[in-house]
């Protein structure tokens, strides 16, 4: 008999701190900030009398793998429409409104994220458990979310169906 199992893969390795701001509008922004962000990784699949379907180690380091690429890092969106990014010798430039925020190139990380908020940054996290979508498959999963913390009862998740 299948059953369906969801699988949540929470751990402490799952973290990374970083630095951004949120872009409200043309014209408004926060201060630049950090946070000690957590991710959660939930997998849906069928489980039958072997009641193990999928080697979860082979996540969890993917998963481990992803948030040491942002750990220690400034976050910043190259997408938004209201920030602009020059890239001059060692150094990002940020232009924003009126304000021109220089950063160290060895500091930062641009994303393909319109902004760095929980809802983008779980897209993006899915996005990156999703680049080997046959082996997704293969397990047997068909339902696979990510969640993004920024602290305790706060939570961005994306959610894709396979």
């Amino acid at each position: 008999m299948l059953r369906q199992t969801v699988i949540e893969l929470y751990k402490e390795q799952h973290e990374f701190s970083a630095g951004h701001f949120t872009i409200f509008s043309a014209t408004e922004r926060e201060d630049l900030h950090g946070h000690n962000y957590s991710v959660s990784l939930s997998l849906q699949v069928l489980s039958g009398e072997k009641g193990l379907e999928f080697d979860y180690r082979v996540y969890k380091k993917k998963l481990q793998a992803i948030c040491q690429t942002l750990n220690r890092r400034f976050l910043l969106p190259s997408l938004s429409p209201y920030l602009k990014l020059e890239e001059i010798d060692d150094m990002w430039i940020a232009y924003f409104s009126d304000e021109k925020i220089p950063f160290l190139k060895r500091d930062v990380l641009i994303l393909p994220i319109h902004n760095v908020t929980l809802e983008e940054l779980s897209h993006w996290f899915l996005k990156e458990m999703l680049n080997d979508l046959s082996e997704l498959k293969k397990q047997g999963i068909q339902k696979i979310g990510v969640k993004v913390f920024n602290g305790p009862g706060h939570s961005g998740e994306a959610v894709r169906e396979l």
